[in-house]
């Protein structure tokens, strides 16, 4: 594949080696937002190796959440880092797996476009990586890659290899090869260990590639002994050794590696000059993350409580929120299964404010049902987002408007009131078509994905926190408010505060006679950042803050 790189866009690859969960994804983001603390503009990719097309089909107990941009790609959980620490917008070329990869280019056979060649993984699928990768040159100053998985997996060795060809393709000043592996510390001897480290480095030298900067994961700072001793072996200067050590918060991971100098060196290898960076934003960050004035107890109501991860993107916005405030948010998972058995509402007596996320499935319905009538009795503060909005509708419906055995069509087909159900047509605002669907299209197919337009009602707890009549967000669910019901809906009280543009589509319901009690079909937690936290976010968490002060004051 022959290469015409348009020397304005460097290239930056992330590898990890010893094990996973190491914090690539963060590692990346946190690059990313320090060089354009420098005023560089850059971009991101993730390259999973597994074998899926996307990550939209997988449970989230394996792979936790899937992330949604804004042209309705679902991506890797590390998308959101991306977008959470820097100014880049993700969207489908950001993220390629083995199964985009291969599929293409089974396709591309397919059509005889190899003119009846064998068709390999070298050249063809690494010709597909490095085209994948390609597509970001010229867009930016630096784009950042991050390759998934562990160095040694028998996946992963074509965009390794790929990787490999695209330096001999692009140039040294053009390309930089970044290694985060571990260096643990064995508190029964008292020792750090780098072993682990040399490991790592020999298998991605056995892959042809030579890292020119190591970020070492630790417990505790790396002497100078010890970096002289990791760059000996692994055949790096000591000033490329940065101590990746581990931090309280996330937010905390840009100044560390700012303090190793890890910009500094980046900038010098890809010889790249800037002005001084600009990190007070983040400093002012941590400190108020350090030291909140407040402290606030939200309980999470879901069925994938046991695995954090499957709610990442909620778990940030949600701390976001608490920035605003000042506040430090506590998170309770609490099981919906457990309430659904009778127990937990103790609990929810111990939460200031009660979320209910998306999910797929029956399990654990009632549980969430029971929780959301727990917060509109005793009102507590409530938010539902996806599938929580339409759990807090058929509450309404069942306990407010009479209406009994209303359910959604996804857990119920034979409900008797399918205030839930799903729309066999209705009217894309993106592509400007009517979309048909129906109960025999692909699971995915079936999915009203990527950002939407939202035209909000005056006066309501929505506008108030948007300050804006017109709104666009993510979405990823498949199932939608039955407009049937509407009028009946809202003679008993529910307020419909924000729809499509055309109306058809219910994006927001609240009701008007509680402190705040707000459901949305989209997902806010996906445009929130610590230094942007999402409005939604921000007013649940103050309205939890105020509930919780008015409980200790008697009121």
């Amino acid at each position: 594949m022959k290469i015409q790189p348009t020397k304005k866009t460097k290239f930056i690859f992330i590898t990890g080696g010893v094990l996973s969960s190491l914090g690539k994804g963060l590692a990346a983001a946190a690059i990313g937002s320090l060089l354009e603390s420098r005023g560089m503009t850059v971009t991101f990719q993730k390259l999973d190796p597994y074998i899926n097309v996307d990550p939209g089909t997988m449970n989230p107990f394996q792979h936790g959440e899937v992330y949604v941009t804004d042209d309705g790609a679902e991506t890797d959980l590390d998308m959101g880092h991306y977008e959470r620490y820097t100014n880049a917008v993700m969207a489908q070329i950001n993220n390629y797996t083995s199964g985009r990869i291969y599929y293409s280019v089974i396709m591309k056979e397919r059509r005889g476009e190899y003119l009846g060649g064998t068709v390999q993984v070298i050249p063809h699928i690494t010709d597909e990586i490095k085209r994948a990768v390609l597509q970001l040159d010229g867009t930016v100053d630096v784009a950042i890659i991050e390759i998934g998985g562990t160095i040694g997996d028998i996946e992963g060795l074509p965009f390794v290899e790929a990787i490999r060809q695209l330096r001999g393709d692009l140039g040294r000043e053009y390309t930089l090869f970044i290694h985060l592996t571990l260096v643990p510390y064995i508190k029964t001897a008292g020792e750090v260990k780098t072993k682990p480290t040399q490991h790592s480095v020999k298998e991605l030298l056995a892959s042809g590639i030579q890292p020119d900067i190591l970020m070492c994961r630790t417990e505790v700072p790396l002497n100078a002994d010890l970096k002289k001793k990791i760059a000996l072996f692994c055949n790096v200067e000591p000033e490329s050794v940065i101590t990746a050590i581990d931090v309280d918060s996330i937010y905390e991971v840009p100044l560390r590696l700012h303090e190793e100098g890890v910009d500094d060196r980046i900038l010098e290898k890809l010889g790249i000059w800037t002005g001084a960076p600009h990190i007070r934003p983040w400093q002012e960050l941590v400190h108020r993350i350090k030291n909140p004035k407040h402290t606030v107890t939200i309980g999470i109501t879901g069925k994938y409580v046991d695995l954090k991860e499957s709610y990442k993107s909620l778990h940030e916005a949600l701390v976001h929120g608490g920035i605003a405030n000042e506040a430090r948010v506590e998170l309770k998972y609490i099981s919906a299964d457990e309430l659904e058995s009778g127990g937990g509402i103790e609990q929810l007596e111990e939460c200031d404010g009660i979320l209910v996320p998306g999910g797929f499935g029956s399990r654990g319905t009632e549980g969430k049902i029971r929780a959301i009538t727990h917060a509109r009795e005793n009102r507590v503060p409530f938010f539902g987002i996806c599938l929580g909005m339409q759990l807090a509708v058929v509450e309404f419906a069942r306990n407010i408007a009479k209406m009994e055995g209303a359910h959604s069509t996804e857990l119920d087909p034979a409900t008797p009131f399918p205030v839930i159900y799903l729309m066999k047509e209705w009217f894309d605002f993106r592509t400007g078509k009517t979309e048909v669907r129906d109960e025999n299209s692909d699971m995915g197919g079936t999915l009203r994905l990527g950002a939407y337009p939202c035209r909000l009602v005056p006066d309501t707890l929505a506008a108030r926190a948007y300050g804006q009549e017109e709104i666009s967000e993510r979405h990823r669910h498949r199932y939608e408010f039955n407009n049937e019901f509407r009028e009946r809906l809202e003679e008993a009280g529910l307020v419909v505060s924000g729809t499509s543009p055309d109306k058809t589509l219910v994006e927001i319901v609240e009701l008007g006679d509680h402190p705040w009690f707000l459901g949305c079909q989209f997902h806010p937690e996906f445009k929130s950042k610590p230094m942007k936290p999402h409005p939604l976010f921000r007013d649940f968490i103050r309205a939890a803050l105020e509930a919780r002060q008015a409980g200790k004051g008697g009121a």
